[in-house]
């Protein structure tokens, strides 16, 4: 348990759809995220931060259970979470603290959201929906009793103001508190990304993530929408700044951890025809950062990190019992011993455009799919292809697929073993990977001790049984 309060204060910020690269963190050069950066500075960094499903409502069924999308039912949007899944607010309202949401769900049937459909959470204003229950500046949300509320103000800054709220009239009682944003998500209607007025004048064409780049020319929205979206990354991180002031002013902020991440990336319909559902760092990196009690020092997590593991860790840090049935793990023992997993690897499931499966390490990433499954209808496969494999220390932005290359055929098997274990950790029927078709290009090799690492990473990974 950390030092301090005997239970912390925790409270969860959730972005929507924002790239890990948007962050000075994690190389952005605009100085768009002055606040989320002194979070990573002085707090804890996951540099490789992985999202298990790269769309909203299974990513945030992980978030808020600590398990893999098809194992709460949840692994495509459209199903609602099933009563029968225990959430962060049931496990820290069990442990006596006070409960709130505020903001985008996207975990139910619709709007306003049932009471036995929020998830356990004791105080509530939210929308299941936020996209469609409001614009940039006509914030909706629905109240305990499913009353529409319309807060004031630019809509991330609504909801910041509201967190604000909750956490003054709560302050003197231990809170957990889960605040959901949609932005810099598209405004769906519209497919555009309303910055705040001023904002996307000040980004437009000043940058491009590299891999946008390269892709962009072949089609995409990256260049018509980066001025917008790099706008409301910044007015985000303002109001992650004015949200840790409240806390300073309350006399609370080192006795809070805040958490800081995304449900999922943006690769602008650059890899397929929307803007996420693939198996690449676009759609599945993003930022997280947490600081207070546990976290201090300006540590770093160099190897990739499910954001599922957030909630273990959340609950580890508060000093609240980690359930056995959760399939994510606490990343406290990585700080305390950073060679514990040094070669630690993030597994993801892709549904809805296709049934896929994707294993993340440092330097790899390794993609399956299955061609012939309705991505909408089956949550897992018993029968996959190799579909990518990219050398991420050598093609960080994934441009160049190595799949079914001889030369990296030692490679792909030992990554393949490793993925089929983590599926069946997840709880997934029995399967098969098919070998992608063998091709050669001249000149290309991989060093042997490359291979040897590969399989040797499988006894790592931060399960206590290894072999993740």
């Amino acid at each position: 348990m950390p030092q301090g309060r005997p239970h912390p204060h925790v409270i969860v910020v959730l972005t929507d759809q924002q790239r890990w690269d948007t962050t000075g963190a994690g190389g952005n050069p605009l100085g768009l995220t002055p606040a989320f950066d002194r979070m990573a500075r002085s707090g804890t960094l996951a540099e490789a931060a992985i999202t298990p499903q790269p769309v909203c409502a299974p990513a945030r069924a992980a978030l808020q259970t600590g398990r893999h999308p098809t194992a709460t039912g949840t692994f495509r949007n459209g199903i609602p979470l099933g009563a029968g899944n225990r959430t962060l607010a049931h496990h820290f309202g069990d442990a006596g603290y006070t409960t709130g949401y505020i903001g985008k769900w996207h975990l139910a049937d619709g709007d306003p959201v049932p009471e036995a459909q929020r998830g356990g959470y004791r105080h509530w204003l939210g929308a299941n929906t936020l996209e469609f229950t409001s614009d940039a500046y006509r914030t909706v949300l629905y109240d305990e009793d499913g009353d529409p509320v319309r807060l004031p103000g630019y809509r991330s800054d609504a909801l910041f103001d509201a967190a604000v709220r909750f956490a003054a009239d709560h302050h003197r009682e231990p809170f957990f508190l889960f605040l959901s944003l949609i932005e810099p998500h598209h405004q769906n209607e519209v497919d555009s990304h309303p910055a705040p007025e001023g904002y996307a004048e000040r980004y437009q064409g000043r940058w491009m993530p590299p891999d946008l780049a390269a892709l962009s020319a072949h089609g995409g929205t990256a260049h018509r929408h980066m001025g917008g979206y790099l706008g409301q990354v910044r007015r985000v991180d303002e109001g992650l700044g004015r949200l840790l002031d409240a806390l300073r002013s309350m006399d609370i902020l080192d006795d809070t951890v805040v958490a800081f991440t995304s449900d999922h990336g943006s690769h602008f319909k650059t890899r397929n025809a929307e803007y996420k559902r693939s198996c690449h760092d676009g759609s599945l990196r993003v930022p997280l950062a947490v600081r207070g009690p546990g976290f201090e020092g300006g540590r770093v997590l160099t190897g990739p990190v499910s954001t599922m593991d957030l909630a273990p860790t959340l609950l580890d840090a508060a000093g609240v019992g980690v359930p056995q049935d959760m399939q994510g793990r606490s990343f406290l023992p990585r700080l305390r011993d950073p060679a514990a997993a040094p070669d630690a690897a993030a597994y993801s499931q892709i549904s809805e455009s296709e049934c896929g499966r994707a294993l993340r390490t440092a330097r790899w990433k390794y993609y399956v799919a299955d061609p012939d499954a309705d991505p909408w209808n089956t949550p897992a496969s018993a029968r996959y292809t190799e579909s990518a494999l990219y050398d991420l220390e050598h093609d960080p932005y994934e441009l160049d697929n190595l799949v079914g290359l001889t030369s990296h055929r030692a490679v792909a098997d030992g990554l393949r073993e490793r993925l089929l274990r983590r599926m069946a950790e997840a709880g997934e029927p029995p399967a098969e990977i098919v070998p992608a078709p063998a091709r050669t290009r001249s000149q290309r090799r991989v060093d042997p001790t490359v291979h040897s690492l590969a399989v040797r990473g499988a006894r790592f990974g931060h399960q206590p049984k290894g072999g993740r």
